[in-house]
């Protein structure tokens, strides 16, 4: 099944009011989009006009959209006053999937743009192609390109997943510099942590000499100075993970829309974080737990901290 679209771009309000707005082939598009879930008789009512429209929820939530009103927009790759009317509002069928599109009629657009600009009537931006096998997406892809090359509207023909890093690679340069922030503090973290523990092995030298001396095994006081390292660390990312859930959630909500649509903690995050904590745990504790081994008894006992 094929369906074609247009990036509409435009303005609503001002230009900080950003989201998706697309002009696309009414008559094939939700069947391409089966994720889109849209009542029958919204779906009815968009088809019949042509000036119509369909909206994400997430976008009718924000701007408080309602079936039936107009949403006037100021075109820039389209330029001039446009107005759209809401005749359905669809639900994404998971959390994944994007409801922050407004979504109208390709041939609303082309009607205008052959009394306006003939010379950019009857094109569009791209093809959607739904294929039943995805292991052959590569090889399609390839036939489609070949059969398009040295034409004058050549392709690039590739997956959706593909289509859409290549979109959000734009901002692989603020992604890039929060991934070494990241990096930053958590090295940072470790330091305090190992300082931390360095303090404490230091001011219980007398006990471990002690303990040494009732019988403790080097396995024993291994145990303790990581175990007590592991707590500390383990306790600072239970706080900082419990307290991420909330902060995501805040993000995403004042995220623009239209840059992050689907922004939500990973389940690799979780892994990577706690990965991290049981890490700085013990690479803290190593060496209190050296010094602590090489100190002999008589050694502790003298040591004034």
């Amino acid at each position: 099944m094929v369906t074609y679209a247009n990036w509409f771009g435009g303005t609503y309000v001002d230009k900080t009011q950003f989201f998706a707005r697309i002009a696309v082939d009414a008559a094939t598009f939700f069947d391409v989009y089966p994720e889109f879930k849209l009542s029958k008789d919204e779906y009815s009512n968009f088809l019949r006009e042509r000036n119509s429209c369909v909206v994400g929820s997430k976008i009718a939530k924000q701007y408080n959209f309602k079936v039936g009103d107009i949403i006037p927009l100021n075109g820039d790759i389209f330029p001039g006053k446009w107005e759209f009317v809401v005749r359905g509002i669809y639900q994404p069928r998971e959390k994944t999937t994007d409801a922050t599109q407004l979504i109208f009629h390709w041939d609303y657009l082309n009607e205008r743009m052959l009394k306006e600009t003939p010379v950019r009537a009857n094109e569009i931006g791209w093809l959607i192609i739904k294929i039943k096998n995805p292991s052959q997406s590569a090889q399609i892809s390839e036939t489609i390109d070949q059969m398009m090359k040295n034409s004058p509207a050549e392709t690039k023909t590739e997956t959706e997943r593909a289509f859409t890093q290549g979109f959000i690679s734009a901002f692989s340069g603020v992604i890039s510099a929060m991934n070494g922030m990241s990096f930053v503090i958590v090295g940072i973290i470790m330091l305090v942590l190992g300082n931390t523990m360095i303090m404490s092995a230091r001011e219980r030298t007398k006990e471990y000499a002690v303990l040494k001396t009732i019988g403790f095994s080097s396995k024993h006081l291994i145990g303790l100075i990581m175990g007590e390292a592991l707590l500390i660390s383990c306790l600072g990312g239970a706080i900082g993970m419990g307290l991420s859930v909330p902060l995501i959630i805040a993000f995403e909500e004042f995220l623009p829309k239209g840059v992050f649509p689907v922004f939500q903690l990973e389940p690799i995050t979780v892994i990577l974080a706690v990965s991290t904590v049981v890490f700085i745990g013990i690479a803290s504790s190593v060496f209190p737990i050296q010094r602590t081994l090489k100190t002999k008894i008589v050694e502790g006992f003298r040591f004034v901290g």
